[in-house]
């Protein structure tokens, strides 16, 4: 391998036999970012998880790949995308938000908003609320609680595998179609006693006509 200085200072290196020079380099490093770039915003609707473990390959602490990326689409790090838009509704970011990411833990376990609002009763960012108070045992604040740092599931434990981010709508969608499963049964019932209630009527009427007639004869 050789190196030189080529035409218009540019430094020109030769390896095997083949010249490379420095702007070549610059345009595929170029390259290679965007493919990178672009390779990080596949995760689709996946928030990720929210945890200090930088090696976790989806945590919110891994900047290089995923959920902790600044290019990732659906990355809560990610100023221009739809969790992480300080302006955005569902955005974790937005301190005016209703509807931000929710997390939950590996059993299933609520912890409240992902959400910068202090006023949200789930915020993790609202000091008095269940899932924000250092005090609560369901807050991701409270080192003795949800936020153990030693805890599996704490955002707080740089070995951990953290909170499950979970987007605001698709919570509330899912939330929406169970109420709807559980109540459809129940507005069949109120049917099906009146029709079992008009058949008792119906057989009490005939047996009282019958008893008449025998009675008459």
């Amino acid at each position: 391998m050789s190196a030189g200085v080529g035409p218009g200072r540019s430094v020109r290196c030769s390896f095997g036999g083949r010249t490379m020079s420095t702007r070549l380099t610059v345009a595929v490093a170029l390259t290679c970012c965007a493919a990178g770039a672009a390779w990080a915003q596949e995760p689709g609707e996946d928030p990720g998880q929210f945890s200090a473990n930088p090696h976790l390959l989806n945590s919110t602490s891994n900047r290089i790949v995923s959920a902790g990326s600044p290019y990732s689409s659906t990355g809560v790090s990610n100023p221009t995308s739809r969790y992480g838009n300080p302006h955005g509704n569902q955005s974790a970011t937005n301190p005016f938000a209703t509807e931000a990411p929710r997390l939950y833990d590996s059993n299933g376990n609520y912890r409240g908003r992902l959400s910068a609002n202090p006023y949200d009763p789930d915020s993790t960012s609202n000091p008095y609320g269940r899932y924000g108070s250092k005090f609560s045992p369901d807050s991701i604040n409270n080192r003795y609680g949800a936020g153990n740092p030693y805890g599996v599931d704490s955002p707080s434990n740089p070995y951990g595998k953290g909170l499950k981010i979970v987007p605001g709508d698709t919570a509330t969608e899912a939330t929406q179609q169970g109420q709807t499963q559980t109540d459809t049964p129940l507005q069949h019932q109120p049917q099906q006693t009146s029709l079992q209630s008009q058949e008792s009527a119906d057989s009490a009427t005939t047996a009282g006509e019958s008893t008449n007639s025998e009675e008459a004869e």
